[in-house]
Formats: C-alpha cells, structure tokens, sequence
C-alpha cells in the first residue's frame, strides 16, 4: 500500500498529509529505494510524452529545431511561445487547428489565461497536448496514415506508440485507458517507467531517445510554463531530464541513468516539488539554495509564513 511522503505543517501542527508510492533507481537500473506500489501498473498521463514523441521520430517525423521537438513533449500552458510553436508546425505541414483532434480549452498560465478568455472562446491550440497533437498530424502526412481518427487505439500510429512505450517500459501489453486529451494511455508500473527515463537519458547520441532527452532538458521552458515544476526543477539541476504528468504523476533521471518516478495518491500538486527535490538530494545532487527553497514551500497565514510543505523527515 502507499505511504506518508509530504507533510503541511502549519503553525508547528502537521495540518495535512500526502501519501503515495516512489521508486529510485541506481545508474545500474536497479531500485535502490521502493516506497508503497511501485510494481503495480498505473496510469502515467503526461510522462508518456517523450516516448511518444520518440514514436514519431522513429516513423520520420523530423523537427526543424530542439524547440519544436520539445513542444511535441509538452504539457505547456498555453503562453503565447508555446502557440506559436505549435501554429508553426501545424502551418509547415499545411494543418488547420481544426484538425487537431484534441478538445479545446484555455491556457493554464494566469496572464495567457485572462487574455485568451477576453479574445474569445476556448481553443484546441491552446490546449497543454496541442504540440503532440500536431506532431501526431505530421508523422500521419509522412506515413500516408489517415490523418482523421489519429487517436483511434487500432490507428497506425497509436499502435506504433503502443509498441515503443511497452519496449521501452518492459511492460506487458494490458486494457488501455483515455488520457485527458482522447489519446490512448498505457498503463506503467512507477518502477518501468523510472527505467524508461533512464533509457533515453542513457541512449547513444543521435538516437531518437537521446534527441528527445537532450531537447527536454534543452527547453524545460517549452514543455511547461512559468514558474512550471519541471522548468524550476531542471533549472536547479543541470543535466536532469523530467517530465510530470497529471494527478500526481512525475519522473525524471540524471546524465548516469539514476531515475526516480513517483505518484501523489490524491493528485495534490503542492506535494510535487519538495517530493521530487528531496529525491533529487537521495539521488546525490549538490544541494543548491534553489533547491532548498524548492523543497520548503511556504505555508502562509495572514500575509506571513507560518508553516511549511516539506517532504516527511525519514519517509525516504
């Protein structure tokens, strides 16, 4: 079962508690710390985008730069860096946004938000998958794939995205489920999909694993947003490569192929950053003041701080 891994605390009262599971792994792939199910499959959401997007390089799909093979990773916030990217590839393939088959919605970040919604109503490229999305178009032009139905599980290319997530996960085939923006989702025990981070930090230059990698941690900015867990998390640490997904989801590895994965049981985000930092430290990384004030978030009361969201003493 899963245990206690964050606290808030405030006024020096434990005020609530966030359970979960988490796996770190060696350089050698092997755990070297396993808290609560960390065997059981789940549903990764949003880590699964640079398998996916290392799909679409395997069946030709081939960016003009790194930015535009990290917005086909991202669960960006819809700011205006992350549309233009996105209007872009869509545009160099010849793609209306009315192609995406993705639903519509509005931008995640405050200020895009607020100025979305006083220009109209919601839209499918401001959606946080719309960057996949549109790489999905591409690859199915390249192919000769149908281009309408691309989120079908019996599709072309989502069968050849079941083939690369269950290679590089070692995870058997199961019942898939819907992530939030219609495409198929396979379930990842945390364990496989910590191994699957290291395996395309690990990969040889040049290979499809290695490019997406190195274009993540290349532009942590495109694949989230301002002030965004995995923009702040890579910018404190060089060389990392990570990727949250929705509900509590995130996993990441460094340069020697240490990994961690984790999921918050309740989906909390605020459990997110002083979980992933206090692993980060586990995992050997030269503490920063960045980092320690990551992994401190305050609680406020009145204006002031009067507590703390921290990673539960002795939990890991």
């Amino acid at each position: 079962m899963s245990v206690e891994l964050v606290e808030v605390v405030r006024s020096g009262f434990r005020e609530c508690v966030h359970r979960g599971s988490v796996v770190l792994l060696g350089a050698d792939g092997e755990p070297t710390l396993e808290r609560g199910e960390v065997h059981l499959p789940l549903f990764p959401r949003s880590t699964n985008k640079p398998m996916q997007a290392i799909t679409l390089l395997r069946n030709g799909f081939e960016p003009v730069d790194d930015a535009e093979l990290a917005i086909t990773t991202a669960s960006h916030y819809g700011e205006p860096d992350h549309v233009a990217l996105v209007q872009r590839l869509l545009e160099r393939f010849g793609f209306d946004e009315k192609q995406l088959e993705c639903p519509a919605d509005y931008p995640s970040e405050d200020r895009a938000r607020a100025a979305a919604v006083t220009a109209g109503p919601p839209r499918k490229l401001y959606m946080n998958c719309s960057g996949k999305h549109a790489a999905m178009l591409a690859t199915c032009q390249i192919n000769g794939w149908p281009t309408e139905g691309y989120l079908a599980e019996n599709h072309p290319l989502q069968q050849s995205v079941i083939a690369t997530i269950t290679e590089l996960t070692g995870e058997p085939e199961t019942d898939l489920g819907i992530d939030g923006c219609g495409l198929p989702i396979i379930p990842v025990s945390l364990v496989n999909l910590a191994r699957a981070f290291a395996a395309m930090v690990t990969a040889a230059p040049g290979t499809p694993e290695r490019r997406v990698a190195e274009a993540i941690r290349a532009h942590p900015r495109v694949i989230s947003g301002t002030n965004g867990p995995d923009l702040l998390t890579m910018a404190a640490t060089p060389g990392l490569v990570c990727k949250i997904g929705a509900d509590g989801v995130h996993a990441g590895a460094l340069p020697d192929g240490s990994a961690f994965a984790y999921k918050i049981d309740d989906g909390h985000d605020r459990a997110r950053m002083p979980l992933t930092l206090a692993l980060l430290q586990r995992l050997g990384v030269e503490w920063t003041d960045a980092h320690s004030e990551l992994a401190a978030l305050p609680i406020m009361g009145g204006g002031a701080r009067v507590g703390v969201i921290r990673a539960i003493p002795g939990a890991l």
